[in-house]
């Protein structure tokens, strides 16, 4: 299959003023529009692999080629991490997590206020470019995470519900080098519903 570099589900300044309409149309127009390019000019090499679904891949990079391996792991990464960054972001949406999904982060994290703190320091302290996660492995139990540059939580086996790009592209036209500041601000941008439908399909 082609990838095809997604729409955005709102408008580049809907996020305003927490993230930019600049911001979200660089990011969005070259950064996610690049790791979509470069992820089927990597594809092309194997058509075989075109069969395959990017999660399969990413959670099976061991059996991609190894010409393509680190293409694939940083270009699929990137095209997947995205997709989901854009996706459990919303202009309007719940202010927090509902259902199944809230009493779980109050069981494995204790409360909601001590997730987001962990989940934060995640996100502020990865060193250089990255991601945090909120993640579920296979008996639904919930972790937080960080990775590096586009790595995936599916390469370990995890499957992700929520992320932030902590690149600096993602947020150094409004805030600089106050990564601190962007993260803080983003917790009012996450679609809840969308965290819990995702968890809720896990089998």
């Amino acid at each position: 299959m082609t990838f095809i570099l997604p729409k955005l589900p709102y408008s580049y300044d809907a996020l305003e003023p927490i993230i930019d309409a600049k911001t979200m149309e660089i990011h969005h127009s070259k950064h996610h529009a690049t790791y979509t390019n470069n992820l089927n000019t990597a594809l092309e090499k194997h058509p075989k692999l075109q069969a395959k679904r990017l999660e399969e891949l990413l959670q099976n990079l061991d059996v991609v080629p190894e010409d393509v391996k680190m293409a694939v792991r940083n270009n699929g990464g990137g095209y997947y991490n995205h997709n989901l960054y854009w996706e459990v972001m919303t202009p309007a949406g719940l202010k927090q997590p509902q259902g199944k999904l809230s009493g779980e982060i109050d069981k494995k994290f204790g409360s909601l206020d001590k997730f987001r703190e962990l989940f934060s320091h995640e996100a502020v302290s990865r060193f250089g470019s990255g991601w945090a996660w909120l993640a579920a492995d296979d008996n639904k139990e919930l972790s937080v995470l960080s990775t590096p540059n586009q790595d995936s939580p599916l390469s370990t086996g995890l499957t992700p519900l929520l992320c932030i790009d902590v690149w600096e592209h993602a947020y150094y036209l409004n805030y600089q080098n106050r990564r601190a500041d962007y993260v803080k601000a983003w917790w009012e941008l996450i679609n809840w519903e969308v965290v819990l439908e995702k968890y809720s399909a896990l089998k």
